[in-house]
């Protein structure tokens, strides 16, 4: 058994209340896994809250997709088996060695026709949207930030015991940074899906709420079409102690204002 930090329990107690100890002991639980298999070589297992959350992206007829944060690989090939024949996907991923676990679970999954349409790169994705002429460049941008992953600090006993609530406060900078490239790097008319496996407010409606603030009537908000979970001020949450096990997942989808000559999402 992992030791407590208090820190970390007052400060999502106080954000959950009475319901902290019930969702406490459901995050510690393994998450149900869902072998997904749609125009795969092989199933996948990953959880369904991960693929609501990368079927909610809006796809389009032609064109390029981009996974921002895209290791270790389950949401990409959720949209590379949805995409039409004319669109690509480029998968990015900062970090070398998650790199390569997402080349070889891509190898391992998709044929070789779909494979050939799924670029891997390693940019910093906050940083790219600088380059003025990378803006406005995908038709549909997926970001699965890096966040607090609360299930995950809970089971390991350094990072619990590192944990001060300086930690959501650093990753919702870079969350925010992030999706601000990512708006700027979508295209008019296109969708963008914000996710996040924390459950603090601070990482999830916190920064997705500053798109609508930022970019005013350029960022439209598109609420994900699933039901499973509870509706937030900007998308819905799934949290495992109301959902069968299935999360923690949140999801925001947003639009960009489309020009005149902007052609329609699939």
């Amino acid at each position: 058994m992992v030791s407590e930090n208090k820190g970390f329990e007052d400060y999502y107690f106080s954000i959950y209340r009475d319901r902290w100890e019930t969702l406490k002991k459901s995050l510690w639980e393994e998450p149900l896994q869902t072998p997904y298999s749609h125009r795969l070589k092989a199933p996948y297992f990953l959880g369904r809250a991960s693929i609501l959350a990368a079927e909610s992206l809006r796809l389009p007829n032609e064109g390029e997709v981009l996974d921002a944060c895209a290791a270790p690989g389950g949401k990409t090939l959720v949209l590379a088996s949805r995409m039409a024949a004319g669109v690509r996907l480029l998968a990015n991923e900062l970090s070398g060695e998650r790199r390569g676990r997402l080349s070889r679970v891509l190898d391992e999954h998709l044929d070789t026709a779909l494979r050939g349409r799924v670029t891997v790169s390693g940019f910093d994705a906050a940083a790219l949207a600088g380059k003025e002429r990378e803006r406005n460049r995908f038709a549909s941008v997926l970001l699965d930030a890096p966040c607090s992953s609360e299930a995950h600090v809970m089971r390991n006993e350094a990072a619990l015991a590192a944990w001060s609530p300086a930690r959501p406060r650093f990753l919702a900078k870079r969350q925010w940074a992030l999706l601000s490239a990512a708006f700027l790097l979508l295209a008019p008319g296109g969708s963008l899906v914000y996710a996040t496996c924390a459950v603090t407010p601070e990482e999830n409606d916190g920064v997705a709420s500053r798109i609508l603030k930022k970019y005013g009537e350029e960022a439209i908000l598109d609420r994900p079409d699933f039901c499973e979970g509870e509706e937030t001020e900007t998308g819905r949450i799934i949290l495992p102690d109301r959902e069968n096990g299935a999360g923690p997942m949140f999801v925001a989808r947003f639009r960009k204002k489309p020009s005149p000559y902007t052609r329609g999402l699939g």
